[in-house]
């Protein structure tokens, strides 16, 4: 990565956020571009500072550190701060980065900025021959999803298929599936071109993980995919699909 780590502190209590500017004073590399004490906050910051990575408390005055992150993309690095032990279960769970007890230790904070500078570094390589001029999301690019309780940071490419679900999406990703706050079609707008395929009025469908492709009585087909579960590919979308796949 080129220039300083750009971080955001989100925290509602004034001292900590002052404990945590202190500490990453200390850091030549690092720059702290601002602070956010409740959910609605961190959300304008994060959309206008357009931070590298955000030190993120679990619990805030007007929701959890969770709510934050709905329907952001793409998604800063995370490393969620917390009093609770109990929290970085569910911190880890969701994938985070890494995680910080309160008081935040200088040497914990130094090991989650490395891995901080490692995970930009990694998504900057992946990016470079994909994403040129261009704010799309792309597969190295990450969604945060959650279900009840449970929470995830998923990158795109690891989702297997997309359905509308109301207002939402529901995702397939790994062998779990829970609802991402944004609809399919605003979604399919944020991606780039060729990411997922439009199966048919309801789907995306990540054609690499597609394992098998059969004619369907309705003139389309039915995509078999790595998990077992089948896709119908409407008739309107199975020109198109003749042409990605060269059938």
């Amino acid at each position: 990565m080129s220039g300083p780590l750009r971080v955001l502190i989100v925290e509602d209590a004034r001292l900590a956020r002052r404990e945590l500017r202190t500490l990453l004073a200390e850091f030549a590399d690092v720059e702290c571009v601002g602070e956010a004490e409740d959910v609605p906050a961190a959300r304008e910051a994060i959309a206008r500072l357009h931070p590298d990575l955000i030190l993120l408390d679990i619990q805030l005055p007007s929701g959890s550190g969770f709510d934050v992150l709905d329907a952001l993309d793409p998604l800063p690095a995370v490393v969620f701060v917390t009093a609770y032990d109990q929290y970085a279960v569910q911190a880890f769970e969701a994938n985070a980065l890494d995680y910080l007890l309160k008081p935040v230790a200088a040497a914990r904070l130094a090991t989650a900025l490395d891995k901080a500078r490692a995970q930009m570094a990694e998504q900057d390589a992946a990016r470079a021959p994909q994403r040129r001029g261009t704010d799309l999301l792309a597969a190295h690019d990450q969604v945060f999803l959650r279900d009840g309780e449970r929470c995830w940071f998923v990158a795109l490419g690891e989702i297997r298929r997309i359905v509308v679900d109301g207002n939402y999406a529901r995702v397939w990703f790994r062998d779990q599936n829970a609802l991402l706050a944004r609809s399919l079609t605003g979604l399919e707008a944020r991606m780039q071109p060729g990411l997922f395929f439009r199966a048919n009025r309801n789907t995306l469908v990540n054609l690499r993980m597609v394992r098998t492709v059969e004619p369907s009585v309705a003139d389309g087909y039915d995509l078999g995919m790595d998990d077992g579960s089948q896709v119908e590919v409407s008739r309107r979308q199975a020109r198109e699909l003749r042409e990605r796949l060269a059938l």
